[in-house]
């Protein structure tokens, strides 16, 4: 399993609404797209299926923009990961059984399906919060993502 640009960005883009959630404003995309260094064109890809599945909340007119249309401790990563990405599957045959003809009587499905299940716990356990506080934590004692926070636990 490979986790696409679209994913990644699309979780830049929501870590990046909800670090100016205190603000109260909607964030204009060009702005995201600044602080990100992630083309605008491609950010506005990405809104349409953020602001469908619920993520985001676009306002128009004046002063418009984007904003979380939930607190960051309910969003998920496995939730944005499978609107982004559809369902996380480390082998096609996991969620397509026609994919192939001995799916039904392969004695590696089970290591799969195990595999898979502890890979989609692990995102489960994650919220836009906990990336929220990682951030936070990152800046403050300049951690980077190879030596990542000691002990992080998510909530």
């Amino acid at each position: 399993m490979k986790i696409t640009t679209k994913c990644r960005y699309g979780l830049r883009l929501l870590l990046d609404l909800a670090v100016f959630a205190s603000e109260k404003r909607p964030r204009m995309l060009r702005d995201v797209a600044k602080n990100q260094d992630i083309s605008e064109k491609y950010l506005s890809r990405l809104v349409i299926d953020l602001r469908r599945a619920g993520f985001i909340t676009s306002v128009r007119g004046a002063g418009g923009g984007y904003q979380l249309a939930q607190p960051p401790k309910r969003i998920r990563i496995v939730d944005v990961l499978e609107v982004m990405e559809g369902p996380v599957s480390i082998v096609e045959c996991l969620n397509q059984t026609d994919s192939c003809p001995r799916s039904k009587r392969c004695p590696s499905q089970v290591l799969w399906s195990q595999i898979n299940q502890k890979i989609r716990n692990v995102f489960a356990q994650y919220t836009l919060q906990d990336l929220l506080e990682l951030q936070r934590v990152g800046d403050a004692m300049d951690i980077d993502c190879e030596n990542p926070a000691p002990d992080f636990q998510p909530h």
